[in-house]
């Protein structure tokens, strides 16, 4: 998989203006927000691209437990530099409840917006700590989930219950998708006597999923996937449903 800067590159073939656009306006206006859709649709780079224009953002990237929660938190607040912030040394020691004190009192000195780009097997408490890090949209909190029902994050629902307060991302269309196929295809130099029929079926395999076609052009590259100078797509596509790389 590419890094985040090259995963950006490629997202930019497709414009997201509309729902950025939609971020900042939430944010001016002190609400949640919730960002939905399928696996590898874009939502973490829409997240990523927002908190890149929002100086007072806090972003958090999966975490497991409330603890990892407010110390991820509590990194990004000791590494901000902004003015009235203070965070302690030696974090580690604190107990959960000492953290969250610390958290809440630090978020009382500027306007932050929390940002939760999937957390990973959250649970009643860890969700509870969010809600009371909102306070009644004192802290609003952006969070991305794959459903808008909220399956991974379901607690948290009531805080984005109208649909204002959501964004829905899409898988791109065909004609999208075998562009963006064809633009990683060619800074990777992949080369195969079939190269336009393999990268037609994986743009079209991939139902315009973007974070399928990174992966799958990037499997393409194994030798395992050639016969000879031709790309062997089916066996690519069985390995990558199955999650073998």
């Amino acid at each position: 998989m590419p890094d985040s800067s090259t995963e950006l590159q490629y997202f930019s073939i497709v414009d997201r203006s509309e729902e950025l656009g939609r971020l900042r306006a939430q944010s001016c206006r002190r609400k949640s927000m919730l960002v939905f859709g399928p696996e590898g649709c874009g939502k973490s780079r829409l997240l990523r691209q927002f908190v890149d224009s929002e100086p007072l953002s806090i972003y958090v990237r999966q975490v497991s437990s409330p603890r990892d929660l407010l110390l991820s938190i509590l990194e990004v607040l000791s590494n901000s530099g902004l003015q009235g912030v203070r965070v302690p040394t030696n974090l580690r020691g604190f107990s959960t409840r000492s953290l969250n004190g610390i958290v809440q009192r630090n978020l009382e000195q500027q306007p932050f917006l929390l940002v939760l780009d999937h957390l990973a097997g959250p649970s009643r408490i860890s969700t509870g700590f969010i809600k009371e890090l909102n306070y009644y949209d004192r802290t609003p909190v952006f969070f991305a989930s794959r459903s808008p029902h909220m399956e991974d994050i379901g607690a948290l629902q009531p805080m984005c219950a109208d649909r204002s307060e959501r964004v829905e991302l899409k898988n791109f269309p065909a004609p999208i998708a075998l562009e963006f196929t064809q633009k990683r295809a060619s800074d990777l130099k992949l080369q195969a006597s079939n190269l336009d029929q393999a990268l037609r079926s994986i743009a079209a395999s991939s139902q315009g999923n973007p974070g399928s076609i990174l992966r799958m052009v990037q499997m393409a590259q194994s030798s395992k996937y050639r016969m000879g100078d031709q790309i062997k797509f089916h066996v690519l596509y069985l390995d990558h449903l199955m999650g073998r790389r």
